[in-house]
């Protein structure tokens, strides 16, 4: 019966029934939220994801051929999807090689198959074993397609405590790069794999500590430990 109805809405839809449209828009905004969320953290915001979501629905709405057996939600999914990657790629900042985003999107797709057969969120050294790459490749690639931040802005703490990306990246002038590298080299694998999580992979203490295995209060405390170290050595 629910079949029948979607099918009845979309003929009086494509046949211009603004109320009919409105009803099927409303129906099936759970799915567009659903999949805007897949999305969300690539510079753009969750709303504007959704709104761009729907323009995704409506033209399935106007393009279904109710001559197929075929589910609506089926037919639906991939025009959303679609239509959100085009509006990131065209609001992208900053072109990104077609490798790079490649490898980003298969790690976060992979990501999220881990997640539901190993029923908790999967480590990067995991994903990058099952990508058959290195974790830094992965972290590369994320970063590649991650959102740009201003130096002048802060970046939160679960500790609540609020940073400047300036102070804890300085990218002033090449002797700061030279400096910021030496003093990453300097860093333990693990220390330098946590800043490479929080700061580049846009991890959360949370996040990194399920990666560590540790608690999220002794990531905060590392993070907080490497910080203070980091700026002894400027």
């Amino acid at each position: 019966m629910e079949l029948e109805q979607t099918r009845r809405l979309i003929a009086q839809s494509q046949q211009g029934d603004v109320a009919a449209r409105s009803q099927l828009v409303e129906q099936n905004l759970p799915l567009v939220h659903n999949i805007a969320r897949r999305f969300a953290g690539r510079g753009v915001e969750l709303e504007d994801l959704v709104q761009v979501g729907c323009v995704g629905l409506l033209k399935a709405i106007q393009d279904f051929d109710l001559s197929y057996e075929v589910k609506f939600s089926t037919f639906a999914v991939p025009k959303i999807m679609g239509e959100i990657k085009q509006h990131l790629r065209s609001s992208a900042p900053l072109k990104v090689a077609r490798s790079l985003r490649q490898l980003a999107a298969r790690a976060l797709h992979t990501k999220d198959a881990l997640a539901q057969s190993l029923g908790r969120s999967p480590t990067l050294a995991e994903i990058a074993a099952e990508l058959n790459t290195s974790p830094e490749e992965v972290v590369c690639a994320l970063e590649a397609v991650s959102p740009l931040y201003s130096l002048q802005g802060t970046l939160g703490s679960d500790d609540g405590e609020e940073r400047a990306l300036e102070d804890v990246l300085p990218v002033n002038d090449s002797q700061e790069h030279f400096l910021l590298r030496q003093a990453l080299q300097a860093l333990e694998p693990q220390e330098r794999r946590l800043i490479l999580l929080r700061y580049f992979a846009e991890k959360t203490q949370s996040q990194v500590a399920e990666e560590f295995g540790i608690s999220q209060a002794q990531i905060s405390r590392m993070e907080a430990r490497i910080i203070r170290q980091l700026r002894h050595h400027f």
